[in-house]
């Protein structure tokens, strides 16, 4: 996991971009592999949460409710698969300032029990 604005590596493996809005960032510079708006929090779910740290604890629980269902269910498939295909070197990359208070550090958790 990391920020989207810091340098790609070559490390980083595959690039997938987890949030629903095109963050602050040129196309170039981001090197995306692949944008997975649809595995996002819900507009709505997003817009309530607005990145106040005594949500997230309710944050995470609605948006584990929203991977379980839906298409944000179907599309958890995509990055696992690509996980599979590239032997874990998988790069989730988010805009929030708040390394651990986002959607990526819950999604990384739900990728790692799929």
């Amino acid at each position: 996991m990391k920020r989207i604005y810091e340098e790609a590596q070559e490390d980083d493996g595959t690039r997938i971009l987890v949030d629903r809005v095109w963050p602050r960032v040129s196309r170039e510079k981001a090197k995306l592999d692949l944008w997975m708006k649809e595995v996002a929090p819900s507009d709505e779910l997003r817009k309530w949460y607005g990145h106040e740290k005594e949500r997230f604890g309710e944050f995470r629980r609605r948006y584990l409710a929203e991977l379980t269902s839906g298409i944000q269910k179907k599309e958890l498939e995509r990055p696992n698969k690509m996980i599979d295909e590239n032997d874990g070197n998988v790069t989730l990359l988010y805009g929030a300032k708040d390394e651990k208070h986002n959607q990526a550090e819950v999604l990384k958790k739900v990728l790692e029990d799929f």
